[in-house]
């Protein structure tokens, strides 16, 4: 059974998709806003997401920046009013598979997400916090344009934390990145984000990450806070 996410804050549509799709076999969740489905998005498993472009508290476009730019790989369906040429290219370029236009069938609808989940998922090589940036596919870790060294545990941790962000990631979450089921004294972890905030942290005015007592670490630049 193929498990959908929809997007949407117009309850009507919402309540048509749900309709259609159902009867056929598939699991949708749904979320009114941008940041309730940014959340569903990253903390659950879906084949296909829906998302509307105009949201309350959070727009598609920019929510879908962040999903790609945190490594979300599931395939998006842009649903929108917006017909222009350049809001087509827009989302595109943001990372979507697939552009609907309002109004649109039913059955168009489902045939499109078939042939999106058809298809190998997406990738993102691409990480970025402020002014940190991640190339998975060339390995390159570049912080204001200063190329950063990293041994493999740290460049680990690093892509875990990035993925996250701006959430905490606890102790136990980056003990099983690193070591599975069987990991060592806390101290080589310590030691480890030591070492990984020296190198992201030291030379910068910036910090970016930060420790939670007892509870883990996240990586955000806390300016950016609402």
């Amino acid at each position: 059974m193929r498990r959908i996410l929809v997007i949407e804050d117009h309850r009507d549509l919402v309540r048509s998709i749900f309709n259609y799709l159902e009867p056929r076999g598939y699991i949708l969740d749904t979320a009114p806003d941008g940041r309730t489905g940014l959340e569903l998005a990253e903390t659950q498993s879906y084949d296909a997401i829906i998302l509307d472009w105009n949201l309350p508290r959070l727009e598609g476009l920019d929510l879908l920046h962040t999903y790609r730019e945190r490594g979300g790989p599931v395939p998006v369906l842009m649903l929108t009013a917006r017909d222009d040429i350049d809001d087509k290219v827009a989302a595109f370029r943001t990372g979507v598979q697939d552009y609907l236009t309002k109004p649109f069938a039913l059955a168009e609808l489902e045939v499109r997400l078939e042939a999106l989940m058809s298809r190998k998922p997406v990738e993102s090589r691409q990480l970025q916090i402020a002014d940190l940036q991640y190339d998975l596919g060339t390995q390159r870790i570049v912080r204001s344009g200063k190329k950063l060294h990293l041994y493999p545990a740290c460049r680990r941790l690093l892509e875990v934390l990035m993925r996250a962000s701006p959430d905490t990631v606890t102790r136990e979450q980056l003990e099983r990145s690193l070591w599975g089921e069987d990991p060592p004294d806390a101290d080589r972890l310590r030691a480890h984000i030591y070492d990984l905030r020296k190198v992201i942290d030291g030379p910068f005015e910036t910090k970016l990450l930060h420790t939670l007592p007892r509870v883990g670490y996240r990586l955000a630049d806390e300016r950016m806070k609402p």
